[in-house]
């Protein structure tokens, strides 16, 4: 999982002993890489990035550009250092669609670009939402909610994901996330087409976001409409049906220019996503929900009218997830020694910048 915030710089670059005990900790998403090796103090000793990590969707590219993380890591923050891969006795990777590495062909590969780096404790891989709970409180039980392009539901207990909701995809699920947005955009143009109604501002964003060579101006003829139309569901049908997700950010727009049916629609993501939440919690839960992704985002109006439907139907505190990354390592942290999973090594690994 990936969400925008970056890992606090180290203040001063840490100095390792040769036999000190380090943890990694790995946060492969569908656009970037990032490993983080830290001591037992929480103290990040060395760093790495590289390109998309997903399995699901480029295995092979993807394991390359994990084993490149691992390596650029391995350097340590200080380029003369080279850290002991042997001296990494307990990891965590957060992936991206991880249920392809349960493929042998997949495993291989990944297990290969860990090997082949020199790393010989097993790592654990585990899902975003285990990791987007981590990097936003160090309690052990709770709830998250992933809201991007599509969105998901788990609930934690010590730390580990019991249960989900949604998370069923662009096809079957992924209610009021990105690509729901988008979608439910469209569709509602194609509506007013169909009716011959004016298409409205958003109609207007979404044909230009859709149609970018297209004339501008308004649609008058009935047969006008009929060719907008096509137009439309002959470009989105020609394209990755994920590429829908894009027009979220048209509707964000036109909610800030105030249109009658992106508000509608901003609405119904929120009320959808929190019937999300409501199939994993019930009104007497007081245990933290953790809102991570794009569209969950508080800067996002899915996001702000999110939290506050979540404060009006449940108990506990709304949290905003933080680096997936520091998650997974203050995960690792807890694997290597639960004593060391404290709050202060969470503030260290996971805590934006101030």
């Amino acid at each position: 999982m990936s969400v925008d915030h970056a890992l606090p710089e180290p203040q001063d670059t840490v100095v390792l002993r040769p036999a000190t005990t380090l943890v990694l900790g790995g946060d492969l998403g569908g656009t970037s890489t990032r490993i983080v090796i830290a001591d037992h103090d929480g103290n990040v000793v060395g760093r790495g990035a590289a390109a998309g990590g997903n399995p699901t969707s480029h295995p092979a590219s993807a394991a390359a550009n994990f084993g490149q993380a691992i390596r650029q890591a391995l350097t340590g923050l200080d380029p003369a250092l080279a850290l002991d891969p042997t001296t990494v006795k307990a990891a965590v990777i957060g992936a991206a669609g991880g249920s392809a590495l349960s493929k042998p062909e997949v495993a291989a590969q990944f297990d290969a670009a860990w090997s082949g780096a020199g790393l010989v404790c097993t790592p654990r891989y585990i899902g975003d939402l285990e990791v987007a709970f981590a990097s936003g409180t160090p309690e052990a039980d709770g709830a998250v909610l992933i809201a991007g392009t599509g969105s998901a539901a788990g609930l934690v207990r010590d730390h580990r994901l019991v249960r989900t909701a949604d998370g069923h995809g662009w096809l079957l699920g992924d209610d009021g996330s990105g690509f729901w947005l988008g979608r439910e955009a469209l569709r509602s143009l194609l509506r007013a087409l169909d009716l011959g109604e004016p298409i409205g501002g958003l109609g207007e964003a979404v044909v230009q976001a859709v149609l970018p060579d297209r004339q501008e101006g308004g649609v008058a003829e009935r047969e006008g409409y009929d060719l907008l139309r096509d137009d439309l569901i002959r470009t989105v049908n020609s394209r990755p049906p994920v590429l829908l997700a894009e027009l979220a950010r048209t509707v964000v727009a036109a909610y800030d220019q105030n249109d009658k049916t992106a508000h509608a629609l901003v609405k119904r993501a929120a009320e959808l996503l929190t019937e999300t939440v409501s199939r994993l919690r019930t009104t007497s839960d007081n245990g933290p929900l953790v809102l991570a992704g794009s569209v969950a985002g508080e800067s996002s109006p899915v996001g702000r009218l999110l939290r506050q439907s979540i404060r009006d139907h449940f108990h506990g505190e709304v949290l905003t997830a933080h680096d997936g990354v520091g998650g997974a390592t203050w995960l690792a942290l807890g694997a290597l020694d639960p004593a060391l999973a404290t709050r202060d090594n969470h503030t260290r690994l996971v805590a934006p910048p101030a």
